[in-house]
């Protein structure tokens, strides 16, 4: 998966917030097309949380047939233990290759709380799993030893970006353990997480302007700092500072730059909201613009 950038596709929705089978196949194969290193359906940016049985089936469901075998399929999980292995099931009669399990909902919890979370899912499911560390959910590096010795837990993704704390779950885990770089807006912090280890990482961005995306991945690769710096400065803080204007932008901007750009993916559903007419302008341009920087257009 660190052959290329790890793509989380956007879940179609119709005006009305059905929904929307065709518009999810279109935009799943164009991400495909574009060669991604994995596809993450109905994770975060997939709005997994705003999904039912039914829909998360159809999701996953097409995400496997699209992706026909050429690249790896990992569907989100999540909330307690027993609701997250009805969506293993699912996910496992799709034919999903993994799960992503997600943040659990609501509740702080202790490390031996967070550890048999982990535990009772992967001993309901035959997928391999990806614990992600992100809120309320931070494992100490004894507890990553316990879940890395499950025999289905093959990686963690993180999203709390304490380097500190990474390196000493890096150092903890068995040397074939998968990290991923999963903090928003990923590429901001890609540099110093591979710094650690940790050089996979999740793109939003990959949503709407693949491009960009890719064309990041390639510089980072290829150690090719100038280009790093210029997509950095001229696109990717940028983006971040409109992203942080609202809450719920890390998800509904990434939306609402697919429809710039003829996506078919639709709304947003509640309790996310789609951008303002102010910040959809501000999008656009700098959308426009970061193309531009890789000799892409609108």
């Amino acid at each position: 998966m660190a052959r290329g950038v790890l793509s989380f596709p956007l879940t179609s929705f119709h005006d009305d917030g059905s929904l929307d089978p065709d518009g999810f196949r279109a935009h799943v194969a164009d991400r495909i097309a574009t060669g991604p290193g994995a596809l993450f359906p109905a994770c975060g940016t997939g709005e997994f949380f705003s999904l039912d049985e039914d829909e998360y089936r159809t999701v996953v469901t097409t995400a496997v047939e699209e992706a026909a075998g050429r690249l790896p399929v990992v569907a989100g999980t999540g909330y307690g233990w027993a609701q997250a292995l009805r969506f293993a099931r699912i996910a496992e009669e799709a034919g999903a290759d993994a799960l992503l399990v997600l943040p659990h909902y609501l509740v702080a919890a202790p490390q031996e709380g967070l550890v048999r979370q982990v535990e009772r899912i992967a001993a309901g499911t035959r997928l391999p799993l990806i614990a992600y560390q992100r809120g309320q959910v931070a494992f100490t590096a004894d507890s990553l030893r316990r879940i890395a010795a499950l025999p289905n837990v093959i990686g963690l993704k993180d999203g709390h970006s304490d380097l500190d704390r990474l390196q000493r779950l890096t150092l903890a885990a068995p040397e074939d353990f998968l990290f991923f770089n999963g903090a928003a807006t990923a590429e901001i912090q890609a540099r110093a997480y591979a710094a650690v280890g940790v050089p996979a990482y999740s793109s939003a961005v990959h949503a709407f302007a693949p491009e960009i995306a890719d064309a990041f991945f390639t510089a980072l690769r290829n150690a090719d700092h100038k280009t790093v710096d210029r997509l950095l400065r001229g696109f990717y803080v940028p983006l971040v500072e409109l992203r942080d204007r609202r809450p719920g932008y890390a998800v509904s901007l990434v939306k609402a730059a697919a429809r710039l750009r003829g996506g078919p993916v639709g709304p947003v559903r509640a309790p996310l909201t789609d951008p303002s007419a102010a910040d959809l302008a501000d999008l656009k341009n700098l959308l426009a613009a970061g193309l531009d920087l890789v000799g892409a257009s609108l």
